[in-house]
């Protein structure tokens, strides 16, 4: 959840530092702080609050810009352990002062080994589990008295329980530091004579677009000139970089007020980068995809795992796939997955779906079910992550960088995703033929224009937020599809706007749910499958009775529950099994102007951050 950054070479590390660290400004955090090495000693600055605070503070004390401070690290926290303060910020010193360590993740065995390190007479100037992690680190490395600070580095993490990804600096080595990495992402970044770590890569991408993704127990010993990395048992390990495409600029603004709306108007492109590329000669196209027809035959169910929007993404899908492939599907949330003793044996397949593919406790499930026998398809969007490299089969989204803390472009695609394996796994089992199949993926290749065609209506969105963003509590009903979408309309309100929201199945409203409908209150019902719209009409005439507010979200075919809404936002013509990829987009809109006219920072909301890294 926190970010990391770490330079090494010849030009001043401050300014490369901060810059790296606003980069990582969407992962959410609380705190940021540096640490240096500045005439043989290590230096730390950290604040409370963002990351202008930090900078402040360097410039006041003339250290921003000194060609001679040419190392160093930094970090964004999000707290975990101890509450948001100067204190509790990274970077922590070891008990000397000579070592600095920057940590992403969680030290679950940290009171255990404080304890230890009590005993041995440190005194600890923190609440979090990182201090203990400085203090090891110094503990091995004076117990040898052997100068390494690479071996004690290794010998630290052979004592940690949990997840991390560590950035080490040592006074006695000023050209270089280490870093480390266990379920927490950690790439490394290759220059011209210096080099880079971050914890994601647009951190370093206006520097260098050479990326290693460190994979999980290995450790890198970084120089101006050099990157060593070794795997677990100490052997150096080889891998060639890899060539980030896509430009710093995808994750700048763009001339847009906030990430979330450019990466709303970039959902047309990121669902067509997505799809057209699979598609060659009416037929789907997976690279890396073997689902033949006996495979698909022999599955007993299919499990999705997922947590927040990625999971309501496998609600939909589950939703399509047994429409179309007849075959039983459960969708499960990922932090629970674990802990349920789930029903996975090797006729199970696992679809994980993760936007960062390093979600931890969805990496967690993945390795779950994965232990009891089942296959694994991944739908993530970055190559590489660690979701990806150990799925069994992987169908990579393409929706680019998303800064914004409330995912929207990723999630359509992740629908995208969905859709193309459905037809495809249909298609191979005969559950629909050629003739359908070709008539499903000439729809999809218009669902670019016809998202575009929604973004277009955005000032009635607009409007109506500007009249409701008052509102106590606003509730989503709908039936079929369009609940599995109500539920990521609801979590999107609710995460940026900070407005009390529940999604429900209209037909649910009679049995309990009805009781908190008073005067004014706000229901928003998206209606896009013609067969239900009767019944969604009658649920409409229940809560416009005890005084609610109505929102329509219609297709044409469903516009006659238009003389029962208070307001109608218009969709395109749509299939309806295909409804939810263009029915979010106007839900999104919703929740950002509704928070744009409350006055929240839309792009990093409170409490939230973009990656969770911890379980």
């Amino acid at each position: 959840m926190c970010g990391i950054v770490g330079y090494v070479g010849h030009d001043a590390v401050l300014p490369v530092l901060l810059d790296g660290l606003s980069r990582l400004e969407y992962r959410g955090y609380d705190s940021a702080g540096v640490a240096f090495i500045d005439q043989e000693q290590v230096k730390i600055r950290k604040k409370k609050g963002r990351i202008k605070n930090l900078e402040q503070a360097l410039i006041e004390d003339g250290l921003l810009n000194r060609l001679e401070i040419h190392i160093g690290i930094g970090h964004t926290r999000w707290a975990t352990h101890g509450a948001p303060s100067d204190e509790n910020s990274h970077p922590h010193l070891s008990a000397d002062g000579r070592i600095a360590v920057v940590h992403n993740g969680i030290i679950e065995n940290y009171l255990e080994l404080k304890r230890f390190l009590l005993d041995l007479g440190y005194e600890f100037q923190s609440e979090t589990d990182t201090e203990v992690v400085a203090h090891l680190v110094e503990h091995h490395y004076h117990e040898h008295n052997d100068g390494d600070i690479l071996a004690a580095v290794r010998r630290t993490i052979a004592d940690l329980e949990g997840s991390y990804a560590l950035g080490v600096l040592c006074a006695d080595h000023p050209n270089q530091f280490i870093a480390a990495r266990k379920d927490s992402p950690l790439v490394l970044g290759l220059g011209e004579s210096c080099n880079y770590i971050a914890s994601d890569i647009p951190a370093i991408l206006s520097h260098t677009r050479r990326i290693v993704i460190m994979e999980d127990r290995e450790i890198a010993q970084l120089t101006a000139d050099a990157i060593i990395l070794y795997d677990a048992l100490g052997q150096i390990v080889t891998r060639e970089p890899l060539l980030v495409t896509w430009d710093s600029e995808a994750a700048e603004k763009g001339g847009y007020e906030h990430f979330m709306m450019k990466e709303m108007h970039e959902e047309p492109k990121a669902v067509r980068d997505t799809v057209m590329p699979r598609l060659r000669e009416n037929r789907i196209r997976f690279d890396s995809l073997n689902l033949d027809r006996a495979a698909i035959n022999q599955l007993d169910r299919i499990r999705i795992v997922a947590c927040g929007t990625a999971a309501h993404a496998g609600i939909v899908g589950k939703y399509i796939i047994e429409e179309l492939c007849r075959i039983p599907v459960e969708v499960d949330v990922a932090s629970e997955f674990r802990y349920r003793n789930p029903i996975v044996t090797d006729k199970t397949l696992t679809i994980i779906i993760s936007q960062s593919g390093e979600t931890l406790d969805t990496l967690a499930a993945m390795r779950e079910a994965k232990r009891q026998g089942s296959q694994i398809l991944a739908i993530v969007n970055v190559v590489g992550s660690s979701i990806a490299r150990e799925a069994d089969h992987v169908i990579y989204t393409v929706a680019g960088p998303e800064i914004a803390v409330a995912s929207t472009k990723a999630y359509n695609t992740q629908l995208a995703a969905l859709y193309l394996l459905a037809f495809q796994m249909a298609f191979e089992i005969g559950k629909i033929d050629a003739k359908q199949l070709e008539a499903y993926l000439t729809k999809m290749v218009d669902l670019p224009n016809l998202i575009e065609e929604t973004l277009s209506h955005q000032d009635i969105i607009q409007r109506f937020a500007a009249e409701h963003f008052n509102a106590h509590s606003i509730f989503f009903i709908g039936r079929g599809l369009d609940f599995a979408l109500s539920m990521e309309a609801s979590l999107k309100l609710k995460e940026i706007s900070y407005i009390h929201s529940e999604a429900y199945a209209g037909g649910e409203l009679k049995h309990g749910t009805i009781a908190l409908i008073e005067e004014g209150t706000l229901v928003v019902c998206p209606m896009t499958q013609p067969q239900l719209v009767d019944k969604m009409i009658s649920n409409i005439r229940e809560v416009k009775a005890r005084g609610a507010v109505i929102l329509g979200i219609l297709t044409p075919e469903c516009a006659k529950a238009a003389e029962v809404c208070d307001q109608v936002i218009e969709l395109p013509s749509v299939d309806p099994l295909l409804a939810p990829i263009v029915a979010v987009t106007p839900t999104q809109l919703f929740a950002y102007y509704m928070t744009v006219n409350k006055g929240f920072d839309v792009d990093k909301p409170r409490n939230l951050a973009k990656s969770v890294t911890v379980e």
